[in-house]
């Protein structure tokens, strides 16, 4: 596809371990503005934080349990205020980098909370996958939110790497409704090289952690499961182009999945829509907000992560990647990687603007990259076999 696909030659290399791991009992890696891109990160270890889509005990008696929730510490990032400073300094260790905050969305553009709401809601989906019984894989169920009509889903990598993994007898399933229930079957349309190299082990850590850096995939809707065609257009919420500074009023969408059973996830999973606002923003380089701090709330617990948040415009404005999954919800700590880091992120590893991809009919989408899954598959399964 396009340039980040050349660094794909060198997966030998990233096999026997020449890259640095940010998963590993709670490690965590912390770009600071005095590391250049190809320089090894700062790590950090903070072993009390969990992120949360990877929490299902056993959909089946035979099948091995899941994993829980991965490990995350969320402010050792950059935070981001305002007003910013008249210089910035590159620093040797991580420290507080002021920026200035966008100006919020002029008022003639909002639709209101309530309308946002409605919207995320009706493009949310649970993402479930199933592991074959026997194997070192566990099942998962997490979050999705559709941003095109034509069924292009959002999600996390750590999420979407187990669509790299159907001839291993790994199934998937898009899930929408109250209860959530099968609805359609997707396929792979993107997912990041950069998280799958740096991450190559989690599939089989029960405590895996990371910073959200680079955890975003895509996914297309290419099949219905039930007797009912695929929608034309598919209920979606269109992903924002500008950060939301600070203290802006939000929604959040997930199927939270972390305080039911293994029976319940299948049967009984339903959405947890609440409202909040943006507490903090942080970034992943020096000026740019990358990740939404958005406080504790019952979204944040085990099976939230790619779910949605919006504004008032009725934008999504971030994808939930990590929290904190222990104690009352209301005291634990959820983050979001923004939108704008999304496009960003994608236009630097495939040379092209994400709105492009969208644009595409999705069974090109689907052709353009199944040649490239089976390198990245290895980059995951090579860790499997050890």
């Amino acid at each position: 596809m396009s340039r980040i696909f050349e660094l794909l030659g060198i997966v030998a290399a990233i096999i026997v371990g020449t890259l640095a791991v940010i998963f590993s009992g709670g490690v965590t890696v912390v770009r600071t503005p005095a590391i250049s891109p190809t320089a090894s990160s700062t790590l950090s270890v903070v072993p009390d934080f969990s992120l949360p889509p990877l929490s299902l005990p056993a959909l089946e008696p035979s099948a091995p349990a899941a994993t829980s929730a991965p490990a995350y510490v969320p402010p050792v990032l950059k935070k981001k205020e305002t007003p910013p400073p008249a210089a910035v300094t590159p620093a040797s260790a991580p420290a507080a980098k002021p920026v200035a905050a966008p100006a919020p969305l002029a008022s003639s553009g909002n639709i209101g909370l309530d309308a946002s709401a409605s919207l995320l809601r009706s493009a949310l989906v649970n993402i479930i996958c199933y592991a074959p019984a026997g194997s070192s894989l566990h099942s998962i169920s997490g979050s999705g939110v559709i941003i095109d009509p034509k069924g292009i889903i959002l999600t996390n990598a750590h999420v979407a790497q187990y669509f790299l993994l159907t001839d291993r007898g790994v199934s998937c399933a898009i899930r929408s409704g109250s209860p959530a229930a099968d609805k359609y079957k997707a396929q792979l349309i993107y997912i990041s090289p950069l998280w799958l190299r740096s991450n190559a082990n989690v599939l089989t850590q029960t405590l895996p952690s990371g910073t959200g850096e680079y955890d975003f995939a895509l996914l297309a809707v290419n099949k219905s499961v039930t007797d009912a065609a695929l929608p034309a257009p598919f209920p979606s919420i269109p992903l924002a182009i500008l950060p939301p500074p600070s203290g802006t009023p939000i929604v959040i969408a997930s199927y939270g999945a972390q305080f039911l059973e293994a029976n319940q996830v299948q049967s009984g999973l339903f959405p947890t829509v609440v409202f909040g606002s943006v507490k903090e923003v942080f970034t992943f380089d020096l000026n740019t907000i990358d990740v939404l701090s958005l406080g504790g709330s019952a979204a944040a617990q085990e099976g939230s992560s790619g779910g949605g948040v919006a504004d008032a415009s009725g934008s999504l404005v971030g994808t939930i990647t990590t929290s904190t999954v222990e104690g009352a919800t209301a005291t634990r700590e959820l983050d979001a990687i923004t939108a704008s880091y999304i496009r960003s992120e994608y236009a630097s590893e495939m040379g092209r603007a994400l709105d492009l991809l969208l644009a595409e009919p999705t069974a090109v989408s689907i052709a353009d990259f199944a040649p490239h899954i089976p390198v990245l598959e290895a980059i995951i399964t090579a860790s499997l076999s050890r």
